[in-house]
Order: C-alpha cells, then structure tokens, then sequence
C-alpha cells in the first residue's frame, strides 16, 4: 500500500486534489498532448532522439492531464497520475503505457548517453512516438465514452484515498 500511502501524503499536500470538472481545461491539456506529439516527431527527424523520447512522454502526460481535468483532478506529481490511472480510473494497459514513459523520459532526460540505462537511438524514439499515439487515442476514446455517473465514481474513489 506504499502507493496509496504517497497518493494520501501529496492530497495532504493539496498536490493531489477534486476541483470542478473542466472541459476547457480537458481540451486545453488535450492541444499540448498532440502538440507534443508533433515536435516529438519533429525532433527524430532531426536525430535529436532523447529530446524526441521526452516529447513523446509529455505527448501521454498530457492526455492524461485533459483526461484528470475532465473529470475535475488535479494532479502535480508526474508519479501520481501514472498511479491514478491505476488504482483510480483501473485503466492497466494506460498505467503500463505511461510508467515505461515516464521511465524512459527519466533516463533520457536526467542522464548522459553514458549512464542511460539503453541510449536513445532512431529505434526507441520511434517506439516511444508509437506508443505516444495509441496512447493518445486510447485514452481519448476512453474519455469520449465517459458519462457524468462514470465521472461521479472516479471522483468518489478518489475521496476514498
């Protein structure tokens, strides 16, 4: 339960909090996840591949901040809205998604080529500018099909954390 511990402790911290769902917002966050996208694929056509993986991550991080806003959730914490596609909206595959993302983002981002736990290559940004857009379109699907009484019990087992 040391995932719901750290949820609970970033709620305490009002870094994890219910706020009035919000379209504007959801379509807001929803632009910066495809606009993301774009420069991600911009980048590995210009062999500038860590860059490239750390757009395509924000391209998912994104979609998962309209998806929240939708549904009134705000998130500060990278770690969490990975966990609360879990544990919350029980979406495992998007919660796989994002954690391998979020891992590759990290390595690429904060590490020199030779400490990265695998480099960037033309290979990996590709898998990840992939996995960005199914990303992407899954989960808007996913809020697409969301009703106001789907809506009502995500917000309910968030209270519940």
């Amino acid at each position: 339960m040391k995932d719901l511990d750290f949820l609970t402790k970033l709620k305490n911290e009002k870094k994890l909090e219910l706020l009035e769902p919000s379209e504007s917002l959801a379509e807001s966050y929803e632009r910066k996840s495809r606009d993301c996208l774009i420069s991600a694929k911009i980048l590995m056509k210009n062999n500038l591949f860590e860059n490239a993986i750390g757009e395509a991550y924000y391209s998912i991080y994104n979609s998962i901040q309209s998806l929240f806003f939708k549904c009134g959730i705000k998130c500060e914490n990278h770690s969490a809205s990975v966990l609360i596609l879990k544990y919350i909206f029980q979406l495992d595959r998007l919660y796989s998604l994002s954690s391998k993302a979020k891992e590759e983002r990290i390595d690429k981002q904060y590490y020199t080529i030779t400490t990265q736990t695998n480099p960037a290559t033309k290979e990996s940004a590709q898998d990840l500018i992939s996995i960005g857009e199914k990303f992407i379109l899954e989960i808007n699907d996913y809020k697409r099909n969301l009703k106001i009484k789907d809506i009502n019990k995500i917000r309910g087992k968030f209270q519940e954390i």
